[in-house]
């Protein structure tokens, strides 16, 4: 099949430099030019598959003067791809507002899938993958906007963040078990399911390398009756104001606030 003008996104390996596709590998060879973020990195999976091609590169820092000259050469009748560093095109990487300029200009666009860490994590975590939100990086600030999620959560970080971002977590995700995979794909690929504490712990005496993924379970059901909600609030009360005492167990029962902090008004009356 001879690759008609247009622009496609084809996914490169996580780290295996085989988990490639023959298409893929196909379309590299048969494009006119190969638009990379990163030309050190892109130039080691070419070089791997004896593929020489101009480059192009497009990254978040220069891709507003990019995006014309590349829709400058699609109009002119070129065949061009995408790749990123790794994994699937525009997961957490430069590239959608080409695609929006593309869609816009009515150029033919087509995506080459292939290797996803946001799938091979959640597969790799044995959680529940039926419902899932890819939550990109992790973001303590961010992570009020996801306590809520019936589903499971994938999110990326990187090695040296690890362990604080777990802290960060258990506080924010109360009820939840956690998944962290790592260098998935190559000779150390690592899987560890436990609590909080316990990947805490584990990771602190060992310290992890490379590119990460953590997946955190589905809330677990637990009891959420007046009884239960009373029982809390009567201990969080002891301690704190009314206010935190009617978020942190909302938190807990994942309840809405406002329902718990009237009980906590109730119960104070």
């Amino acid at each position: 099949m001879i690759l008609k003008s247009g622009l496609y996104l084809v996914a490169t390996p996580i780290g295996n430099l085989e988990d490639i596709t023959l298409r893929a590998l196909r379309v590299l060879k048969e494009c006119d030019t190969i638009i990379c973020e990163d030309s050190r990195v892109s130039r080691k999976l070419l070089s791997a598959y004896n593929i020489e091609k101009p480059l192009m590169v497009y990254h978040d820092h220069n891709a507003e003067i990019m995006r014309p000259k590349i829709l400058e050469k699609l109009h002119a009748g070129e065949k061009m791809t995408f790749i990123t560093d790794a994994g699937m095109p525009l997961i957490s990487d430069p590239g959608y507002k080409l695609v929006k300029m593309c869609r816009e200009n009515a150029v033919y666009l087509t995506v080459i899938p292939g290797a996803s860490s946001v799938l091979a994590g959640l597969v790799l975590s044995g959680m529940p993958s039926d419902k899932f939100a890819f939550c990109g990086f992790a973001e303590a600030g961010k992570f009020e906007e996801f306590t809520s999620y019936n589903a499971t959560l994938v999110f990326f970080e990187s090695a040296p963040r690890l362990v604080k971002t777990l802290e960060k977590m258990s506080s924010a995700f109360l009820n939840r078990n956690v998944t962290v995979v790592r260098e998935i794909t190559k000779m150390f690929e690592e899987a560890q399911t436990g609590s909080f504490s316990e990947m805490i712990d584990h990771f602190i005496k060992h310290p992890p390398r490379g590119e990460i993924v953590i997946c955190l379970s589905p809330p677990e059901s637990i009891d959420a009756s007046e009884d239960k909600i009373d029982e809390l609030l009567k201990k969080a009360l002891s301690e704190m104001s009314m206010k935190d005492a009617s978020e942190m167990v909302s938190k807990v029962l994942g309840l809405p606030k406002k329902k718990v902090y009237q009980r906590a008004l109730d119960f104070k009356e």
